[in-house]
């Protein structure tokens, strides 16, 4: 075919995934690599005049973004996406499906109101997911602006029904699938239930070029917090997987299910990590009937980040332990190190004005075998005119087969002794363990183990102040409408043997009661101790191997 006609049957499509809009935007000096790199993205796709442009999730890193990046990112996609240039393809799904949760149920495009160039689609991550009683998100805002549309949202949490946006150019047809960021524990519990459907076409389901977008953990961090690619349905032709920040945006094929996956990885280093040292890239994804081609282009704005690590027992002949001078042969080494680490940073820079002057240098040191480490601040003066970050250029550890593992103890006040730098605790398990090991009268009883902890992480990780009183609001209400269909006596003894039977019936939990102040003070405990930890709290994630 001419490439005329070639055009006409071909989708172009511009793939990123976790920009992290706003990422350390107080940083004197990186504060503004997100919002440099974002630009960059949406130039690429104007300069290759795309049909649209896929996010795979995390568009903004924080879930309330302050006012300065959503201002950033409105001025980005009103620069790069709105304009005269018509739009090529159609959309053949119902809409009022495709975007059920919003007031405007149609893509930003087809209002006549509006001027788009480039549409915009995108799911949450787990970073920008919906909160709050209303369920919104940051990407609800850019979509009532009319500057995103916000797909893949799912508003059961009992069972997923994915109903693909059907697009159309010429000869070819997409199935659109997306599947916003959800708990991993949750979701892989619904893929083992059947509770998860992905919708197909009526007519020539074969005919359709099957594309899924999902935000969730793909390598495996314990028995269910992950997604295996064996969920999946083995009708999907390309997988676009976000959340792991490592860039493996070059296709590759599944064995067993037959689909490809496509991982962008991020577009910023949120994680000192040997995966976000690999090479950015964003993909341009060209979909001709059901032939697809993958083309890589390397981001040049993106900060150079260098990582290198060090075993001080691997040189024995350098390093002897019992030397009273040791300590300073370490750090004369460890400095040797970094020079080098700073002439390679150099040398890959000069070959492209547009990336940021000063790289990001990461030394791990492991020091185990009797050594003792040196102080990070006084070496890290040396640096402050030369690296972008140069408070934690070098990191001590040591090695987790040399040491033993010690056992969190939750009673209160004396949770965990010396935790270390990389030892992440997530929130919803800190609860559910606080209350399998807490006495009696602390016991959840209206409340479930599992509600309490999803409210006390929003309430910590998305600052959802109203969260743990909402949850308690709902559930009291709930309690009591059921007690008015029982007919329940106003009688005290007859009403606790009713809220008995009321939560064993609906959570099959124990039957002791639970009182108001006993649960207050519980929470009060809960957010003291969470608020306490010098290390970090996190989503149910790891970010030492290059995820957020």
């Amino acid at each position: 075919p001419s490439p005329a006609q070639d055009d006409e049957d071909t989708f172009k499509i511009l793939v990123a995934t976790d920009i992290h809009l706003g990422y350390l935007e107080k940083d004197p000096v990186r504060g503004n690599d997100t919002f440099v790199t974002f630009n960059e993205i949406l130039d690429h796709a104007q300069k290759n005049e795309v049909d649209f442009v896929l996010l795979g999730g995390d568009l903004f890193h924080e879930n309330k973004p302050s006012r300065k990046t959503v201002h950033s990112c409105l001025e980005s996609l009103r620069k790069y996406c709105m304009g005269d240039r018509p739009v090529q393809f159609e959309i053949l799904s119902d809409q009022a499906v495709n975007f059920h949760y919003s007031k405007f149920p149609w893509v930003n495009y087809q209002d006549e109101n509006l001027n788009i160039s480039i549409p915009v689609f995108s799911i949450h991550g787990n970073h920008d997911d919906p909160t709050g009683a209303d369920a919104l998100c940051a990407l609800d805002i850019l979509s009532c602006a009319g500057l995103v549309n916000h797909f893949g949202r799912s508003t059961s949490v009992e069972k997923i029904a994915i109903s693909p946006i059907l697009l159309r150019k010429g000869r070819t047809k997409i199935a659109l699938y997306g599947l916003g960021s959800i708990p991993d524990e949750r979701l892989y519990r619904m893929f083992v239930n059947k509770q998860v459907t992905m919708l197909r076409p009526k007519e020539d389901e074969d005919s359709w070029f099957n594309l899924f977008v999902i935000h969730q953990n793909r390598s495996k961090h314990g028995a269910t917090n992950y997604i295996p690619e064996q969920f999946l349905d083995d009708f999907i032709d390309l997988v676009v997987w976000g959340h792991e920040h490592e860039c493996k945006i070059t296709p590759f094929q599944n064995e067993q299910q037959r689909f490809y996956i496509s991982q962008p990885g991020s577009s910023v280093v949120t994680s000192l990590s040997p995966g976000e040292a690999v090479k950015k890239h964003i993909g341009l994804l060209h979909v001709k009937g059901k032939k697809m081609k993958m083309e890589k282009i390397a981001l040049e704005t993106v900060r150079t980040f260098h990582i290198e690590d060090v075993v001080l027992a691997d040189h024995p002949d350098l390093f002897n332990p019992d030397n009273p001078n040791v300590t300073q042969a370490i750090q004369a080494f460890c400095m040797e190190k970094v020079e080098l680490m700073l002439d390679n940073a150099e040398r890959e820079r000069l070959g492209n004005p547009h990336q940021p002057e000063k790289p990001i240098i990461r030394l791990r040191v492991d020091y185990a075998g009797g050594f003792e480490p040196f102080s990070i601040y006084r070496f890290s003066q040396k640096y402050m005119h030369r690296v972008a970050n140069p408070k934690d250029i070098i990191h001590f550890f040591r090695h987790r087969g040399q040491k033993e593992k010690k056992d969190i103890d939750l009673n209160f006040g004396k949770l965990v002794s010396r935790p270390t730098e990389a030892m992440t605790l997530r929130v919803e398990d800190l609860v559910k363990q606080y209350f399998q090991t807490a006495e009696k009268k602390v016991q959840l009883s209206l409340l479930t183990e599992r509600g309490m902890g999803e409210a006390v992480q929003e309430f910590v990780d998305k600052e959802e102040k109203d969260a743990i009183e909402e949850l308690v609001k709902f559930q009291l209400e709930k309690t009591q409408r059921f007690l008015k269909e029982r007919r329940t006596e106003a009688e005290e003894e007859k009403i606790d043997e009713e809220v008995i039977f009321c939560c064993t019936h609906m959570h099959r939990k124990r039957s002791n009661t639970c009182r108001n102040d006993i649960f207050t003070t519980v929470v009060r405990k809960m957010v003291d101790i969470i608020s306490s930890y010098p290390f970090h709290i996190g989503l149910g994630k790891s970010t030492r191997m290059g995820q957020a």
